[in-house]
């Protein structure tokens, strides 16, 4: 293809007029920062009258960088890293840009994320073009509507780059959260990366929005150490200042012990972002009271997982209460309801922690946690079993504990073959053998035909999403489960 480079520049600064990414006097010095990155010796300023398609305009600038082996391959992972070069000739210092945030929080919290989440999307940090293509739906079940993602967004690194990756040590960033990614040109698509500096229990923090956001102003809350997860008092006194400075948002923690933990467990973090889960809308199924707590409301929510919710306007109650019961379910062991705290040493009990400030007071949801395992279930006892591996057989991190199914995106494929199989009678590939003992169950179950298995099927995945939370529930939604549960309450 015969690409005009230099109307594609003229459209690329065009777009970032528009976006107020730039201004007229920024014109030539973005010009020669593209034109120096394409390794051209020559532009000229022209007029564009018609609409300009951003992505386009990106994908052809990176086709003539490969074309002209400015880039040397033209992989997923290579053209990101340099789109997001190109977008960083855009882009505002990161001093610039928390003068502007800050400046706009004294005016309103909401306008300051408002504008920075905005800036993340137009800056093609945030790849809305790729996330556009997630498959998402909601289903209601017993316990509200949940959220199922089928993620796409996310691009399969060739082979022999995560080869070269492996093979190459480096201390520098030490890893994808370090604050040091900012503006840094490899790990993805990271030049364009701004982060804005925070306080939290009078620690130095930074908040980002993540580059393929699963809900929306999907934001990561980061340590500026390079430190290992922890959950402890710390934690809560950290959640409850983000919730102060911004109450539009929620703030949450994965688990800091593997399988039950999120992925990156060598960095502490937090998510949160502005969305209400089916779990900020669950109601009480136990009321609670604590005797030395008479400030804080206390609840056993309505959940397929085992949560407390305790929420008051006293955040130093909270941070006591939240602390205190954090360090009884540390060391608890039930052998009747299979939970065993530790063993030979590993630590098997955590907690999964959750912040929200609502109708004037914090709220925290404290999501009892095991990581433990057996010969039965050598992934995990309070994991996704073997029967719902077929689906999902990852961690249940803190996005999926508050309702919302992060699914692999081989499943795009495997259903719409095992709707194939079912409608057309088609024979059982390879493929959806996995699924066999499901597809047997969904036939004895219901009589498909082509106007409603679509329906079906979305509501079947997220109850087979709910199976898998109860799975992962320490006090299990029994009778004999509830009581142990609430003897646990006793005993705090």
């Amino acid at each position: 293809m015969n690409i005009n480079i230099n109307d594609e520049i003229n459209k690329l600064l065009q777009y970032g007029l528009e976006k107020n990414l730039i201004t007229q006097d920024d014109y030539y010095y973005c010009a020669n920062r593209i034109i120096d990155l394409l390794n051209i010796n020559s532009f000229e300023k022209i007029e564009i009258n018609s609409k300009i398609d951003f992505y386009l305009t990106l994908n052809h600038i990176v086709d003539y960088a490969y074309q002209n082996k400015v880039i040397d391959s033209n992989t997923v992972t290579k053209r990101d890293i340099f789109d997001s070069k190109l977008m960083d000739c855009l882009m505002i210092r990161p001093s610039e840009l928390n003068l502007s945030f800050w400046s706009k929080y004294k005016e309103n919290k909401q306008n300051a994320t408002d504008y920075f989440y905005e800036l993340s999307k137009n800056i093609n940090y945030i790849r809305t073009n790729r996330i556009s293509k997630n498959i998402s739906w909601k289903t209601k079940t017993e316990y509200g509507e949940f959220d199922i993602t089928i993620n796409l967004s996310k691009p399969e690194k060739d082979p022999s780059e995560i080869s070269k990756i492996k093979n190459v040590a480096s201390n520098y960033p030490k890893c994808l959260l370090c604050r040091e990614n900012e503006g840094f040109r490899g790990k993805p698509g990271r030049s364009n990366h701004r982060i804005i500096k925070l306080t939290l229990n009078q620690e130095p923090w930074f908040m980002q929005y993540s580059p393929y956001v699963y809900y929306n102003e999907h934001c990561i809350v980061l340590s500026e150490k390079h430190e290992p997860m922890k959950i402890n008092r710390l934690t809560f006194k950290r959640l409850l200042d983000f919730v102060s400075l911004f109450p539009h948002y929620f703030i949450g923690s994965n688990a800091d012990i593997p399988i039950v933990g999120g992925s990156i467990l060598n960095h502490n973090h937090f998510q949160g972002g502005r969305y209400d889960f089916a779990m900020a809308k669950a109601q009480a199924k136990y009321q609670l009271k604590f005797k030395d707590y008479p400030d804080v409301q206390g609840s056993i929510i309505k959940w397929p997982m085992s949560v407390i919710r305790i929420s008051s306007k006293n955040r130093d109650s909270l941070i006591d209460l939240a602390d205190k019961i954090l360090n009884k379910w540390l060391v608890y062991s039930n052998l009747q309801q299979d939970i065993m705290h530790e063993t030979k040493g590993n630590q098997h009990n955590t907690i999964t922690p959750i912040v929200r400030y609502k109708n004037e007071k914090y709220e925290i949801d404290l999501v009892l946690r095991n990581n433990r395992t057996t010969e039965l279930h050598p992934l995990g006892l309070f994991h996704p079993h073997k029967e719902h591996h077929h689906l999902k057989k990852e961690n249940i991190g803190l996005i999926e504990v508050m309702g919302l199914a992060v699914l692999p995106k081989r499943l795009k494929q495997e259903i719409e073959m095992i709707k194939d199989h079912i409608i057309n009678h088609k024979n059982m590939s390879k493929d959806i053998k996995k699924h066999s003992e499901w597809i047997k169950q969904l036939k004895e179950k219901y009589t498909f035909n082509k106007n409603n298995i679509d329906h079906i099927f979305q509501k079947e995945v997220g109850y087979k999403f709910v199976q898998i939370l109860k799975q992962c529930a320490v006090f299990k939604d029994t009778e004999e489960g509830n009581q142990a549960f609430l003897n646990f309450i006793n005993c705090i």
